[in-house]
C-alpha cells in the first residue's frame, strides 16, 4: 500500500521544488553561516595585555583621531575624518611582514617622566593617502586614486613626507595627557622597514589601525607600540592612581588634624532682632519702661551671626525659662536668605552712618 502524504508534506515538497529541489542543502548552508566563528588561541605566545588595557588604548586613540582630524582639515583645507578601526595585540613580525619594501616607516621617540630609555613607536601611512596629502600640500587636488602599494617616493616627496608626519606626531602628546604625561618627538624616517632591528621579531606589540577619509579617498594609518614601552606606560598610570588615593588619605588626615586643633575654640554667637531709626530728641526722652517698636512682626525670623558672619536663620522663643533662638535654616544653603541678610546689614550700616 502506497504512503499517503499529508497536506503539510505536500506544501513542503512543492516549496522545495520551487527553490530548485535543494531546500535541505540551503537550510544547512544557512545554519553554517549562523554558526559563530572563533579565533584560535596561541598558547605558545599568550596575551600580554588584558581587554581593559586595550580598551583604554582604544579610548586614547579615539581622542587622538579627533585631534589629528581637526589638524588635517586646517592643514590641507579639505574635509577629513579619522576613526579607530582596530586595536589588537600581535607579534612584531606580523606588522613588519605586512609592509612592502618601498614603504616608509616613521619612528617616534617617546619620553616618560619615570623612564629614560624606551623603544620607539612606529607609524606607517598607506602610500595612496600620503601621496595625495603631498599633492594637496603642493597645490594639487589630492584625488589621485591610482597610487598602489608599490609606489616609490622621490627625494622631494621624502622631505615633505617627514614634514607631514610631524603634524601627526604632535597630537600624540595631547591624546595621552588625560592619563599620563609623555613627550613625543619625530626621531627619524626609516625608508627600508626590513632593515629596522630595534624591535625583536617575536616581541609583543599593540597595533592600532586608523581609517582616514581624505576627501573621496580612504587610507590607513598604522601605529605600532612596542610591548615594553606599553608596559611602562600602564605601570606608570597604575602608580599614578595609587598615588592619588594616598594623597586623598593624607588630605583627609590633615583635615581631621586641623579640625581637632580648632574644635574647642570659643566663638561668639549673636542674634540680631532688628533695627530702628529714632531722633535724638526721642533718645533723650527715653525712660525706664518705654517700648521701642522694631518695625518687625513678632513671629518674624531672627538672624544668627557667628563671629560677625551670618550663618543661620532662627525663631525667637524660650528654653527652660531663658530666652533662646531655634535654628531653622542655614543661610549658606539658601541664596534668598543670604540676600535678605545682606540687605539687612546694609540698612544697619546706613543707620549707623546717619547716627554718627
Amino acid at each position: 500500500m502506497s504512503e499517503v502524504l499529508s497536506q503539510s508534506q505536500i506544501d513542503a515538497l512543492l516549496n522545495s521544488m520551487k527553490e530548485g529541489g535543494d531546500g535541505g542543502a540551503t537550510s544547512q548552508e544557512e545554519e553554517k553561516k549562523k554558526e559563530q566563528t572563533y579565533r584560535k588561541y596561541d598558547f605558545y605566545s599568550p596575551k600580554k595585555f588584558t581587554k581593559e588595557k586595550l580598551k583604554l588604548l582604544r579610548s586614547i586613540f579615539e581622542n587622538y583621531s579627533r585631534i589629528a582630524a581637526s589638524q588635517m582639515n586646517s592643514l590641507f583645507r579639505m574635509t577629513s575624518d579619522m576613526e579607530v578601526m582596530d586595536v589588537e595585540e600581535q607579534r612584531y613580525y606580523e606588522f613588519n611582514n605586512a609592509l612592502a619594501d618601498t614603504d616608509i616607516m616613521t619612528l617616534v621617540h617617546v619620553s616618560l617622566t619615570e623612564q629614560t630609555a624606551n623603544p620607539s613607536v612606529l607609524m606607517h601611512i598607506s602610500p595612496r593617502l600620503m601621496v595625495n596629502m603631498i599633492d594637496r600640500m603642493m597645490g594639487g587636488s589630492g584625488d589621485d586614486n591610482s597610487i598602489d602599494s608599490g609606489y616609490v617616493y622621490t627625494s622631494i616627496e621624502n622631505v615633505i613626507y617627514r614634514k607631514i608626519m610631524g603634524y601627526f606626531v604632535a597630537p600624540l602628546k595631547d591624546a595621552w595627557s588625560t592619563y599620563i604625561r609623555i613627550e613625543t618627538e619625530l626621531e627619524r624616517v626609516e625608508q627600508d622597514p626590513s632593515m629596522f632591528q630595534d624591535i625583536s621579531i617575536d616581541e609583543t606589540v599593540a597595533i592600532i589601525v586608523l581609517n582616514v577619509q581624505f576627501g573621496d579617498l580612504t587610507g590607513n594609518i598604522n601605529i605600532c607600540i612596542p610591548g615594553n614601552l606599553l608596559t611602562d606606560i600602564f605601570n606608570t598610570i597604575d602608580r599614578k592612581k595609587n598615588v592619588n588615593l594616598d594623597d586623598d588619605k593624607k588630605d583627609e588626615s590633615i583635615r581631621e588634624g586641623i579640625m581637632d586643633s580648632i574644635r574647642d575654640s570659643a566663638l561668639h554667637v549673636n542674634a540680631k532682632l532688628g533695627a530702628v531709626e529714632i531722633s535724638l530728641e526721642d533718645l533723650y526722652n527715653l525712660h525706664v519702661g518705654d517700648v521701642i517698636d522694631l518695625n518687625k512682626p513678632k513671629e518674624s525670623h531672627v538672624a544668627l551671626y557667628v563671629e560677625k558672619q551670618p550663618w543661620f536663620i532662627g525663631r525667637l522663643g524660650v528654653h527652660k525659662k531663658n530666652m533662646a533662638v531655634k535654628i531653622e535654616k542655614r543661610i549658606a544653603d539658601d541664596e534668598d536668605l543670604r540676600r535678605l541678610v545682606v540687605e539687612y546689614e546694609q540698612e544697619l550700616e546706613e543707620l549707623e552712618t546717619e547716627v554718627i
